[in-house]
């Protein structure tokens, strides 16, 4: 009788179990202590928590921090799912074989501290990354490649460090197909930067635009980690560390090109715009024009039918706040058209473009249209060959190039951290967060751009650069640019401001060499006397 009741108890167990993962994971399993030894498995309830996730959502995606025992909780989790379930095909993927192999061992050790009774299907293989089970289930951990998992229908994924997994989006599309007969999926990891695949779905999951279910676990859900344990733990950690091992910020914990107080700071200034216009309602306005105020317009050209943006910035010079504010794709003589209008609004803004081909066609609609105020960059290097030594070539629009983009982007990055502009998009404040280090070169992360961030970089370079310059008077200006045209022998109507623009042809060429030499205004107009050379970087102001 004795034996039949003990039978019936272990039945009884054994259903509870498969039943109560929880359960099974604090009654029956053993756990590898570093000094210890084996010891029970006892889950804290943020761990509870957890396991009924992953029983309530077909799909989990878990931000974490680390030393949480994630790992340690999802292998016990694909033991219990392997024991009690019939032909489960568990795969787990790691970063590295080690990793891979390791989650196995927790799989073994799992096994090996249950008792007989309970193990109710036999192990009928296993090996340093597999355990199969005469129940038709089994664990395999593997490290990534391009093919882990194709070709196999699995009923739980699990990616540990999805987030550090090498080329995971392209894994994704791999592996997500295989779910699709009903299986389950986790993706755990501490961040790795924005951008990327497990960002992606973190984030559309915490907007609920994704069937994942999004797990935030920080460092203070431990009931055994309080704030003692928190400043002693980061006491010789750096801001990217703590982000990354124990604030789940996804925005500090890559090499962004900001730091995280930076890119907070511009956060807390984002605010709707007083208005929305022009092509979709991508022309956005904090500001409407204030008389007397100088305004520059830097832009960005793109194609307009690719994944760049176009974009431009209404910089105002008197208290450096954007003023307005375009991001859209539109081809570039509409965006030109949309330039000059905006351009015009705010007291015929003072327009610089990258002068690269799209800009040039930007340029040359500009000239049709007769705008007149247009910034012009130093080309003296690239043209002393055609007109000697010492001799100032002006040319219309910013050049870039990796130099000129790693100076302005340098000048950027100082304006923000000192608060030298006031800005106010969500869309700018997005970029920034996915604006990256990668090696020694800046640049978006993959899937994402800077098209504002550039914009923006152009104009503050200018605004900063160009003070002294953007203050001498109109009179003088022109009559420098008149004297260097008579110089080159160039063709011009003395009545246009503009040195590329023909007013009997109707034409401008936006990359004629003009001639400027370096000299110093003397005598007073207007209260103004400058004693700077035009030196580099040229200004055009129009009547």
């Amino acid at each position: 009788m004795a034996s039949l009741k003990s039978k019936q108890s272990q039945v009884a167990e054994i259903i509870k179990c498969g039943k109560d993962p929880v359960y099974f994971m604090n009654r029956y399993l053993k756990i590898q202590h570093p000094l210890k030894g084996l010891i029970p498995f006892k889950t804290y309830d943020f761990q509870d928590d957890c396991v009924k996730e992953f029983n309530d959502h077909r799909f989990n995606i878990v931000l974490k921090s680390r030393q949480l025992g994630l790992s340690t909780l999802v292998a016990a989790y694909a033991v219990w799912q392997a024991c009690f379930y019939k032909e489960k095909n568990i795969l787990i993927i790691a970063t590295k074989l080690a990793v891979a192999q390791n989650f196995i061992r927790k799989v073994k050790t799992y096994i090996k501290s249950m008792p007989n009774w309970l193990l109710v299907p036999m192990i009928t293989a296993n090996n340093k990354q597999q355990v199969e089970f005469s129940n038709g289930s089994q664990i395999k951990a593997v490290p990534t490649s391009e093919d882990a998992g194709r070709s196999e229908a699995l009923s739980l994924l699990i990616v540990d460090e999805a987030a550090f997994v090498r080329n995971f989006d392209e894994l994704w599309m791999g592996l997500y197909p295989t779910l699709s007969t009903g299986g389950r999926a986790i993706l755990l990891s501490t961040p790795n930067g924005v951008g990327g695949q497990y960002h992606e779905i973190y984030t559309k999951a915490d907007r609920k635009e994704n069937e994942f279910n999004p797990i935030k676990l920080m460092w203070d859900v431990h009931p055994e980690r309080g704030d003692e344990w928190f400043q002693k733990e980061t006491k010789n950690m750096s801001q990217k560390q703590v982000a990354q091992e124990l604030l789940c910020d996804f925005a500090s914990s890559g090499d962004t090109f900001l730091t995280n107080d930076i890119l907070e700071n511009i956060r807390i200034l984002t605010k709707q715009p007083m208005e929305k216009s022009g092509p979709e309602n991508n022309v956005w306005y904090w500001e409407y024009p204030i008389e007397g105020v100088k305004y520059i317009l830097s832009a960005d050209i793109a194609r307009g039918d690719s994944g760049d943006y176009s974009a431009f910035h209404v910089i105002n010079t008197s208290n450096m706040s954007i003023a307005s504010e375009y991001k859209g794709k539109i081809p570039p003589d509409q965006f030109a058209i949309l330039v000059y209008d905006v351009a015009k609004r705010f007291n015929t803004a003072m327009i610089c473009p990258e002068n690269n081909a799209y800009g040039y066609t930007m340029l040359v609609k500009l000239g049709d249209l007769a705008y007149k105020n247009i910034y012009f960059s130093s080309e003296k290097e690239k043209y002393k060959y055609l007109y000697g030594e010492g001799q100032n070539i002006a040319k219309a629009g910013f050049t870039t190039s990796k130099e000129s983009r790693d100076k302005i982007l340098a000048n950027f990055e100082e304006t923000l951290r000192n608060g030298r502009i006031k800005t106010y998009s969500q869309r700018l404040y997005s970029e920034l967060k996915t604006f990256v280090w990668n090696g020694k070169k800046i640049t978006a992360m993959k899937g994402y751009n800077d098209d504002l961030i550039m914009s923006l970089a152009i104009g503050c370079w200018l605004a900063d650069n160009n003070s002294d310059t953007y203050n001498v008077s109109q009179i003088q200006q022109a009559d420098a640019i008149l004297k260097g045209m008579e110089l080159n022998k160039t063709n011009i109507d003395k009545t246009s401001i503009s040195p590329f623009y023909n007013s009997s042809e109707k034409t401008v060429n936006p990359f004629l060499p003009v001639y400027m030499p370096d000299r110093s205004f003397s005598g007073k107009k207007d209260g103004i006397n400058p004693k700077n050379p035009l030196g580099d970087l040229s200004w055009l102001i129009g009547k």
